[in-house]
């Protein structure tokens, strides 16, 4: 029995289909995809450009809605929930880590940070402590109060990386977090997303066109003719 067959399965994606309409036609870019992700595993996805792997990061994290197929958080189907119920639980349940890193330029670091935790509501003691373990996680404990327009490249994902954690979700989800990165920092960064996403027994969905860095996964699947393998 393997190790992740013992553990719980935290999100679920069950034949998702989506298509999109063109002048001329309809371009079906998902057709039947199926995936899960177990408590503290590490995916990555590979494809070409145009094969719709940030689509499939859209439906799982219902940032658009599926044609067809299941999408399942933990244990709530949530394909058909509201907008408003699908923010708020997004937050708790999943961090977000984009190509772009999408920080707020007129907040230092450390708020850019506690904005994750803002969007819950009022902003503690112990949210603030946290936000300032996660700076001193991502190495950037003396940045804290430097605006983003003082940050580097890889300073700025480092920022975005504990942001996304910053409120303990069970799932980050990571599409090209090294895309506007040299070499030598998105490897940097790429091993600081694995190592927390470990520390913090949190499950990673990562797209990358690095096969170096998806070979740091547990699993690795290639999007295909709009499915898994």
């Amino acid at each position: 029995m393997s190790e992740n067959s013992e553990k719980k399965v935290i999100l679920r994606a069950k034949n998702l289909h989506k298509a999109f309409s063109s002048a001329e036609d309809s371009i079906k870019v998902l057709q039947g995809v199926d995936m899960a992700l177990h408590e503290g595993e590490s995916i990555s996805i590979r494809g070409e450009s145009g094969a719709g792997k940030t689509t499939l990061l859209n439906l799982i994290t219902l940032l658009e809605r599926p044609d067809s197929g299941e999408v399942i958080w933990g244990e709530d189907r949530v394909e058909k929930k509201r907008n408003s119920w699908l923010a708020r639980r997004r937050c708790h349940f999943m961090g977000l880590v984009f190509q772009a890193y999408y920080l707020i330029p007129e907040l230092n670091a450390l708020d850019n940070v506690l904005m994750a935790r803002r969007l819950l509501g009022r902003v503690r003691a112990q949210d603030e402590e946290r936000a300032r373990y996660l700076m001193d996680q991502v190495g950037l404990k003396n940045r804290a109060n430097h605006l983003t327009s003082q940050l580097s490249g890889g300073e700025s994902q480092r920022v975005a990386i504990a942001r996304a954690l910053m409120n303990q979700p069970q799932i980050l989800v990571a599409d090209e977090p090294t895309g506007n990165l040299d070499e030598n920092t998105g490897l940097g960064a790429m091993k600081l997303l694995l190592d927390l996403c470990v520390h913090e027994n949190t499950g990673l969905i990562l797209v990358t066109h690095n096969p170096d860095f998806a070979a740091r996964t547990e699993r690795q699947v290639h999007l295909l003719h709009g499915k898994l393998e």
